[in-house]
């Protein structure tokens, strides 16, 4: 089967859809770790990248599609960047969301005017179809779209703007839309510059399946043994091909050096970083050696974190 890949065209397609609407998110030296620069997603107005993508998507919607509402299925994130997104633009929203969810994105999301049905994290893909046919809403799920991979690939294009001379780039992996589209975007503009996908050790499927050469699936019960409750999901065909086609290749890091990483950025950078949103820089500080040399970006996917676990980084 081919698949038909997100292109550059469609990366800066999107760039222009989405300006004004979300945050263009500094690249910021970190002088505690010579060489590394960070990308802060989690400056966004809903705490991570995830506005990018559902921004764009819910814009490329027509008017009609638009009035009838949207419905997704997230663990948080892509559920509250929907939700944004689509009160920005008039459009209802329906969220389904796994009950492994933390409590705060769970009160996030039904703060910015989504309607919540809580599901087991088995159900919640096949629970946003049914609703998606039963009420006519635009199915818009977290990565396994190509407007959603185009809008997460502007990040990729401003790192680029901000530090052409980048050399690595580290993108947290989960479904694979962000990776997919950071990739996209870097290697058309900078053919030479490594991006490498980063994921949890208890939650690498994307590393097994590239290194298969198939989607690997897990089960539910051994990807929520990450505390990077964001990246327990499991790649697409989409998010696969891309990955195949344009990453360099993929890291995993321990638990214990995900809550470092966490301590250091809420420490040392004084951001507010959810575990996720903290294993790209894990990776820069304990698995340089899996990597190129050179001056390296870290994405930080998002800040959407727990108070207990903020509160237990910050006191590390």
């Amino acid at each position: 089967m081919t698949i038909d890949l997100v292109t550059i065209d469609d990366v800066t397609a999107a760039a222009q859809t989405i300006a004004g609407a979300v945050v263009r998110t500094p690249v910021l030296p970190a002088p505690w770790a010579p060489g590394l620069h960070l990308k802060p997603e989690s400056l966004q107005p809903v705490g991570s990248f995830k506005l990018r993508g559902a921004t764009n998507a819910v814009s490329r919607l027509s008017a009609e599609q638009r009035a009838r509402g949207v419905v997704t299925h997230s663990s948080g994130n892509h559920g509250q960047a929907l939700a944004y997104a689509a009160r920005a633009l008039g459009a209802p929203c329906v969220v389904v969301i796994p009950d492994t969810a933390p409590q705060i994105k769970i009160d996030a999301v039904r703060d910015t005017g989504a309607e919540i049905l809580v599901v087991p994290p088995a159900r919640r893909a096949e629970e946003a179809r049914r609703l998606a046919d039963e009420r006519g809403l635009a199915l818009i799920p977290p990565y396994d779209h190509r407007d959603i991979i185009a809008g997460q690939g502007t990040v990729g294009l401003e790192i680029l703007d901000d530090l052409p001379d980048v050399d690595v780039v580290l993108v947290p992996v989960g479904g694979g839309g962000l990776a997919s589209g950071v990739a996209t975007a870097v290697k058309a503009r900078k053919p030479g510059t490594a991006v490498f996908g980063v994921e949890p050790a208890l939650a690498a499927d994307a590393r097994e399946s590239l290194a298969r050469g198939a989607v690997a699936t897990w089960d539910v019960a051994d990807l929520i043994r990450t505390s990077a409750d964001g990246l327990r999901v499991p790649l697409s065909e989409l998010t696969f091909a891309h990955l195949r086609a344009r990453l360099d290749g993929i890291v995993t890091v321990t638990e214990a050096q995900i809550a470092a990483a966490t301590a250091l950025l809420v420490r040392r950078a004084r951001l507010v970083v959810e575990p996720s949103g903290a294993v790209a820089t894990a990776a820069f500080l304990f698995r340089r050696d899996e990597l190129p040399p050179g001056t390296t970006v870290a994405v930080i996917s998002g800040g959407n974190v727990d108070p207990t676990v903020l509160a237990r980084a910050a006191t590390a």
